[in-house]
């Protein structure tokens, strides 16, 4: 195996030359060379190779360039500056080895420190595999964001796999390409369609594009794309929403969604599962998706305590982060808004009061009478409450026996009644209109203040979308509804035209479906809840939408309720008021609302509601259960564990302990720019200065911003990417490098009904530059390094080799890099010094470099050899030094896994021993759980041996000469 292959190396292969842009192994052990041309008919073109079967090949063969025969040339370009951004280029190569945050803090938006923390804290584990459960408006896709830009920085993100909603895919991908310049291509069905057209019917269409983002749903319908995608490998997965693939209760049974994420979780080294709502309340279900993270952790799903996983997972609140937010959200005002039960009203509530359903409510447990069902439905609208009951006489219809005849006569009658409930009778729909034109004076003529209104019941839904236009006297088309039935791309266009300033839609009028994750913020502050959910976990979930981070206006939260004269009907709406105060209790003091009912799941809860309603609890007494249940005095479970005794839930980062907040420590990598945008501007210019120029070239300095048109080289590259991001109809390509300009793009964006932001982010991330870095490192032929003259910040006689080498670790990830320079004075050997020392002394890149073209290089010819080798035996002292840190940890990870496999084993025989199955079939099934028991382990095992555990030879390359002028 040649050691000496890392990522920047240039080989000889195919009788081609290439530049090695990452290095890792295959399910066999055999190292994958990714790399890209270098020779000129062959450049750009990105390639894998087999080493393996590279070598096999002894004409062609596979050839690592040696760094003492490096030809040493002269740069004649003004300035040097074909030297300077050849060196910059092989800086970008350099891959950070510690934790601190590089590039995260720079995107554009207005990071936080909060959102810093799970990048921080995913840095410092072994392998990345993270839960990140805050709650809902803190900015998980955000932070998210943040710790994929680290590993991409740090080369192990090239290929990106984000699994999501069909509501959430636009806006995933907006969100990763408009602030971290990281591309998805959206596999809608549409595109999954395309790609299948085009490609042969055996190959992979998951290895046509390197990161992707696709719906949960459509693969689970697709059984052919699954099974493409399992067979893919990615760097990153990415499951939005994870506890919707979660196991659901004891036992093994799984859902689709469940098999799909535990099968993705082995696919790759870095899983994030983001979720707001992580935990049904039952240790099992928890389990599933710490076991995805961590197979290793758990040994008993139905006990385990939370020093097993609390390096996995990170859980904050909205109180825990005040300091931080408070410059960024506003505090919400929430208010409850009552309307006065019509007569005909009244009669439907007193029919539902005298309700007697002898046959369909015989044996029914609490919380699921279907008389409950029917309030609920009423409670939403009279048309919600007359479908529910048409449906069921539907069914009863079709049996013939004298008790359903009973309840067929009492839900005529009731059907009857809520049909004489005409639109000018329906209290709360009036009510609604009042708050809508008196209270908020809203009128749908400002484009910026748009009502976002959640119902539960699809008929409801269908309601609002017809009468409020003429009551309201819109335009149909300024109404706009979201539902689950909706196809994935409906439901895309839907969310995207809502945040379009241009775009007529005034009123998004949306079930469930849209209160997870979506960003409504944009262009609304004002949500009305026209029936309210029995859950507080939706409740939490739907102000979300609205009262998140972004939000720059006061959020103005409204639930509408009818109160009724037949008293057990209105003692109904003050239980239901119960949870609004319980979820605005939660909100300021506690963090979870769920804690007050403690079974962490929204039907759970909603039953749980239904069951008190029906026993005849009065308010007051509701009140105090759920009291009794956060205080942990209840019979319920209510993972205390998130939560450390002293309050901190930022386990595994640092703390200051005179602030109480985590510690993020920020670093910077050496650099012969002051910025990215001093970079792109001097290549641009030099590349225009070619014979190749790029046309329509307009750099901006003061205001900070470069246009051009897509050189053609650089059009290849960006036909993989979304075609979001191309620009259209032969526009130039405009790019800023100021997070705040970037962020007033996206505003105007949204006023220009667009659906992407024609300004793009100008930083390290971004595939112009990639494509610049990548060019500028063939700036120089084969094995070749300049030589530079310099006139001040060296010593008479002194020459300078820098030389950039680093260690991989078994598993071809480099792991060690160092930047050294070897200083010889009158052709003898003085010392080797870091780079960044030479760099400051020299002040290279700070100042103009005045070019004689005179090198004397037989001189230096000489050196080259001594240089190297000092250069290696300073590398492998640093090698070893970096291992001695390694190895503590190491050791501690063996014993880990020799301790967890242990107490598997244990708790596998406990299980067996009560299993009252004959001996034999015992003793099989057993070894069966034996057997994978050990291979998790040694899997385990072998990735922590070959990852923490570096080469013994670096990979070295002199990449240029300093001499004094």
């Amino acid at each position: 195996m040649l050691t000496d292959i890392a990522p920047g190396a240039r080989i000889l292969c195919r009788d081609a030359e290439w530049l090695v842009k990452s290095v890792a192994l295959s399910s066999d052990g055999d190292r994958i060379i990714e790399a890209v041309g270098v020779s000129e008919f062959l450049r750009g073109r990105r390639i894998r190779f087999l080493e393996e079967l590279e070598k096999k090949d002894r004409k062609r063969g596979l050839q690592v360039l040696k760094p003492e025969e490096t030809h040493l040339v002269i740069d004649e370009t003004s300035g040097y500056v074909r030297s300077l951004l050849f060196v910059e280029a092989n800086l970008k190569q350099t891959i950070p080895e510690d934790g601190r945050i590089y590039w995260g803090h720079k995107a554009a938006m207005d990071a936080l420190n909060y959102q810093l923390i799970p990048a921080t804290k995913a840095l410092q584990m072994p392998r990345q595999r993270l839960l990140i459960a805050d709650a809902v408006g803190l900015g998980k896709t955000l932070e998210c964001g943040i710790l994929v830009t680290e590993l991409i920085g740090r080369g192990k993100g090239r290929r990106i796999l984000v699994v999501t909603t069909k509501s959430m895919m636009g806006q995933f991908q907006k969100e990763f390409w408009l602030r971290f310049t990281i591309p998805l291509v959206r596999l809608d069905s549409e595109e999954i369609q395309r790609v299948r057209s085009r490609l042969p019917g055996n190959h992979n269409p998951f290895h046509y594009y390197d990161r992707t983002i696709i719906s949960i749903d459509t693969l689970k319908q697709d059984r052919e794309y699954r099974s493409y995608l399992e067979q893919a490998h990615w760097d990153i997965i990415i499951i939005d929403e994870a506890h919707n693939v979660a196991r659901r209760g004891k036992g093994q049974s799984a859902s689709q969604r469940a098999k799909l994420a535990e099968r993705l979780a082995t696919r790759s080294d870095t899983l994030i599962l983001l979720s707001a709502t992580p935990h049904d309340g039952k240790p099992e279900s928890f389990a599933s998706l710490m076991n995805m993270l961590d197979p290793t952790a758990i040994a008993n799903e139905s006990n385990y305590t939370k020093n097993d996983i609390h390096d996995l997972y990170l859980r904050r609140f909205k109180k825990d982060v005040l300091r931080d937010l408070n410059q960024s959200i506003p505090e919400r005002n929430v208010e409850p808004v009552e309307a006065i039960a019509s007569p005909p009203e009244e009669a439907v509530f007193r029919k539902l009061h005298d309700l007697q359903l002898v046959s369909i409510d015989r044996g029914k447990s609490a919380g699921q009478l279907f008389k409950t069902t029917l309030l609920k439905a009423f409670l939403s609208s009279p048309a919600a409450g007359l479908e529910t009951v048409q449906n069921r006489l539907k069914t009863l219809q079709k049996k013939l026996d004298i008790s359903t005849e009973l309840d067929q006569a009492e839900l005529t009658d009731l059907a009857a009644g809520l049909a004489a409930i005409d639109q000018g009778s329906f209290s709360k729909y009036q009510r609604l209109i009042q708050l809508i034109k008196t209270e908020f004076q809203w009128t749908g003529k400002d484009p910026k203040d748009r009502l976002v209104i959640f119902t539960g019941r699809l008929e409801t839904l269908r309601f609002l979308e017809a009468e409020l236009p003429q009551d309201l006297r819109l335009k149909p088309e300024a109404i706009a509804r979201l539902d689950g039935g909706m196809a994935d791309i409906d439901q895309v266009e839907i969310v995207e035209k809502f945040g379009y300033e241009n775009s007529p839609v005034r009123i998004l009028i949306a079930t469930e479906v849209a209160s997870e994750g979506l960003n409504l913020h944009y262009l609304s502050h004002k949500l009305i809840h026209f029936d309210i959910p029995w859950s507080l976990m939706t409740l939490q979930q739907r102000n979300g939408r609205i009262d998140r981070y972004g939000q720059t206006r006061k959020p103005e939260i409204r639930y509408l309720l009818t109160r009724s004269q037949v008293e057990r009907m209105d003692e109904v709406e003050r239980i239901i008021k119960v949870l609004l105060t319980k979820d605005e209790q939660a909100i300021k003091n506690i963090g979870d609302p769920s804690v007050f009912m403690g079974v962490f799941d929204p039907e759970k809860e909603e039953n749980l509601t239904a069951a008190a309603i029906e026993s005849g609890v009065s308010a007051a007494d509701f009140a105090e259960e759920l009291d009794r249940n956060a205080k942990g005095e209840g019979d319920v479970d209510i993972f205390s564990w998130f939560e450390s005794e002293s309050g901190d839930t930022d386990e595994g980062v640092s703390m200051d302990s005179s602030q109480g907040e985590p510690l993020v420590e920020t670093g910077s990598l050496l650099s012969l720019f002051p910025s990215i945008f001093q970079f792109t501007a001097t290549a641009l210019r030099f590349i225009n200065s070619q014979t190749s120029p790029v046309h329509n070239l307009q750099i901006n300095e003061d205001e900070g911003f470069i246009e051009l048109q897509l050189p053609q080289e650089l059009k290849s590259r960006y036909d993989r990417l979304p075609k979001e991001i191309q620009p259209q109809d032969n526009r130039l390509l405009y790019l800023s490098d100021r997070p705040e300009d970037m962020m007033r793009a996206m505003e105007q964006a949204r006023t220009e009904d667009a659906d992407w932001s024609a300004v793009q982010y100008l930083w390290e991330l971004h595939p112009l530059v990639e494509w610049i870095s990548d060019r500028c490192l063939f700036y120089f032929g084969r094995h070749q390094a300049p030589v530079i003259q310099l006139s001040q910040g060296l010593e008479s006689d002194e020459v300078i080799f820098i030389c950039f080498g680093s260690f991989p670790n078994r598993r071809g990830t480099s792991v060690l890099n160092r930047w050294v320079s070897v200083i010889f004075k009158q052709g003898k050997f003085q010392r080797v010094e870091p780079f960044a020392e030479t760099q400051k002394r020299t002040e290279l890149g700070l100042h103009e470099l005045p070019n004689s073209g005179t090198v004397n290089i037989d001189d230096l010819l000489p050196l080259r050899s001594p240089a190297i080798q000092q250069a290696r035996q300073y590398l492998q002292q640093e090698r070893q030094r970096f291992q001695d840190q390694l190895n503590p940890q190491l050791e501690a990870q063996r014993e880990r896994l020799e301790r967890l496999q242990g107490y598997h084993v244990e708790q596998l025989e406990l299980r067996w021993e009560s299993d009252n199955i004959s001996a034999n079939l015992k003793q099989d099934k057993q070894q069966k759980e034996r057997h994978k028991i050990d291979k998790i382990f040694q899997d385990y095992r072998d990735w922590v041996e070959l990852s923490m555990t570096t080469e013994s030879e670096p990979y070295l390359k002199l990449i240029f000469v300093i001499q004094q002028a």
